[in-house]
């Protein structure tokens, strides 16, 4: 839950990038949700934000748009180099765990988890 901040709500630029002061709610965060249509009163609500400091993010977004948008894209393709990363690298380490013979004691589980899986496939 995000504390509420007695300050007039403002972007800054922390490690994080561009951020709505007083929450560690990113211009990124809200650009997810832009990007997704969600109306205002559900990005608010989502990210746990005022009015006023989703306004000031709005507006920020509105007035800065090229900047904001380009940063945005950067965001977007570090996170998905990112998780290629880790893809490729616990690939393996998931291979050896799903070729792993079930523990003692967890033949029933293991068979009920299999079922659900080609029901789902189905």
């Amino acid at each position: 839950m995000t504390a509420i901040s007695k300050e007039k709500p403002g972007i800054i630029r922390t490690e994080r990038g561009l951020t709505i002061s007083g929450t560690r709610i990113t211009l990124y965060d809200v650009m997810d949700y832009m990007t997704a249509n969600y109306p205002p009163k559900l990005m608010r609500d989502r990210l746990s934000l005022t009015m006023e400091q989703l306004d000031v993010a709005l507006s920020y977004i509105s007035q800065h748009r090229a900047e904001v948008e380009t940063e945005y894209q950067t965001v977007l393709q570090t996170a998905e180099e990112i998780r290629q990363y880790w893809q490729l690298r616990n690939q393996e380490r998931f291979a050896q765990i799903a070729a792993a013979p079930p523990k003692p004691g967890q033949e029933a589980i293991r068979s009920k988890l299999q079922a659900w899986k080609a029901r789902i496939d189905q």
